[in-house]
Parts: C-alpha cells; sequence; structure tokens
C-alpha cells in the first residue's frame, strides 16, 4: 500500500475483489468522510496492451467525470511501483444486480427510477467522450440516500466525435452485437448494454440468452428480440417500443443516450405515455432520421 496513500486515508477491510484489483474501505484522516480504495496490481496486468491502457485510462476518465450527477465520485490517484490506487466515493447501499434478484420483476414506474438516472449518467459519459464500455447492474450502486451511481470505469475509453473504438470488452449478457463481432464500435454500445438492464427490470431475464458465454454471444449476434407475450401482457407499448430502439442490431438506427432521454416512456415517467403516444413517436422518429441524416 502506498506510503501517500496511508499518509492521508486509513485503510480497513476489503469491500470485494476483480480481476486485476481490490477494493477496500477507507476514511480520510483530515475529514474522517468514508472513502472506497480501488488498488489495482499493474503487475498482474502482463502484456496485454488493452488492459495496460484501460489501467491507466480508468483514473483519467474518472477525473474528467468528476462532480457528474449519478457518476461515482472521484477523489484522487496514487500509484507506487506496483499498485495504482484510486479513491472513490464510498456507497454502501446495494447494487442493481442485487435488486434484479431481490425483486425479480419491476414496474414500470420502479424501471423508470432506474432508467432515468442511468441515462442522464451515459448521456454525460457521451457528451465528454467517454464510453463506459461495461454497463451492467453489478456497475450500477445506490448510496446512503438511494441516489444511483454509474460505477467502474475499468474498461472505459476516449472517442471523439465519430471515432470508432475497438476491443472485446464487456460482459456476456449485456454486450453489443458488434463488440461480439470484433467489429469497431462506437459510444451506442452502451445504449445496448442499458437496454438489456431495462428489459431484464420489466420480464425478469435478459433478452438474448444461453447456457454458456458461447450460446449467449450467438444469441446477442442473432439479435432476435422478442416479448413472450405472458410477461409482456402488462409492459406498454411505448416500453417495447422503446425497448426495440436500444436493442436494435443496426447501430445507425440504435437510438443516441439523448434519444433515449427524449422518448415517450422516459418523459413520461415510465407510465406509458398517454395519449399523445403515437405523435410522441413520430417526433422520435424523425429526430432519429434527422441524426442518422447528418
Amino acid at each position: 500500500m502506498s506510503e501517500a496513500l496511508k499518509k492521508n486515508y486509513r485503510v480497513y477491510d476489503e469491500l470485494g475483489r476483480g480481476r486485476f484489483g481490490v477494493v477496500y474501505k477507507a476514511y480520510s484522516k483530515i475529514s474522517g468522510e468514508p472513502v472506497a480504495v480501488k488498488s489495482i496490481n499493474k503487475t498482474q496486468i502482463g502484456d496485454c496492451s488493452l488492459d495496460r491502457k484501460c489501467l491507466y485510462n480508468e483514473a483519467k476518465v474518472m477525473n474528467k467525470l468528476s462532480g457528474v450527477p449519478h457518476i461515482l465520485r472521484f477523489f484522487e490517484v496514487y500509484e507506487d511501483e506496483n499498485f495504482v490506487h484510486i479513491v472513490l466515493e464510498r456507497c454502501n447501499g446495494s447494487d442493481l444486480f442485487g435488486r434484479i434478484l431481490s425483486r425479480n420483476v419491476f414496474s414500470e414506474e420502479e424501471a423508470f427510477a432506474v432508467m432515468r438516472p442511468l441515462m442522464e449518467a451515459i448521456a454525460h459519459c457521451h457528451r465528454l467522450g467517454i464510453a463506459h464500455r461495461d454497463i451492467k447492474p453489478e456497475n450500477v450502486v445506490f448510496n446512503d440516500q438511494n441516489e444511483l451511481k454509474l460505477a467502474d470505469f475499468g474498461s472505459a475509453e476516449f472517442f471523439q466525435g465519430d471515432q470508432l473504438m475497438s476491443g472485446v470488452v464487456g460482459t456476456p449478457y449485456y454486450i453489443a452485437p458488434e463488440v461480439v463481432s470484433h467489429r469497431d464500435y462506437n459510444e451506442k454500445i452502451d445504449i445496448w448494454s442499458a437496454g438489456v438492464i431495462l428489459y431484464m427490470m420489466l420480464a425478469g431475464f435478459p433478452p438474448f440468452h444461453g447456457q454458456s458465454a458461447k450460446d449467449i454471444f450467438e444469441a446477442v449476434l442473432r439479435a432476435n428480440l422478442r416479448f413472450p407475450t405472458q410477461v409482456f401482457r402488462s409492459v406498454s407499448p411505448t416500453a417495447k417500443d422503446l425497448l426495440r430502439k436500444m436493442l436494435t442490431k443496426d447501430v445507425h438506427r440504435r437510438f443516441s443516450a439523448e434519444q433515449v432521454l427524449r422518448h415517450p416512456w422516459m418523459t413520461s415517467r415510465g407510465g406509458g405515455g398517454g395519449g399523445n403516444w403515437p405523435e410522441a413517436v413520430a417526433v422520435c422518429e424523425a429526430s432519429r432520421s434527422a441524426a442518422v441524416l447528418s
């Protein structure tokens, strides 16, 4: 553990563990504020250029996103010979994965309460030229005030304008088809992943699944989006319309984060869009067509 880090923080128990790092519970010696310290072991990364790039990107990304609503707060970073230590806001609440497991199916209003701040966080990232690239329920956490925070930018990447990215990153159920097929991709891979989360909240299971990672990837590549009647009988047409626009394999037709936020299901607070739904959808379609042509 870095001496500079130990000078400013009291580091205690382990909170979690990932492929390259460990997250610890800690407190600021100056303010007493509870924080989390993510310690990444540089010696375990080896020669993989993608993993090494992600390691150094994470601190830069978190610093650029500092103060953005619904994104885990970044405080500072320390580095020594073997480790990079990132000091972050500590969220003691559950993550979205735990809530999905315990609740199984969300009402549309409950799903909206997750999707609105999540999409605002993703939209902020994209405006700043950052793609998260690993949106999944485990990376959506809640603080003591039950505020949603997007976390774990260990796979994030910077982009400019229409610049494409590469590299297979993400998690099987949530990964976009263009990533699975090893094609270059843009920030809309995050929209696909968020669409999978919305589907899971409304249905209780993922839209593309299988018995193994290979089966899941094949299902993702087919992108055969279905709404089983028994499950989706009570789900509004607007919710299903939004899912189609987030989970389309055609990247040009897939919504941007801003378009998702303007969709009738979002503007009606998950209430189905009311009587103006067809007119509002027409506005969204016109907006999408303009985006494709521009």
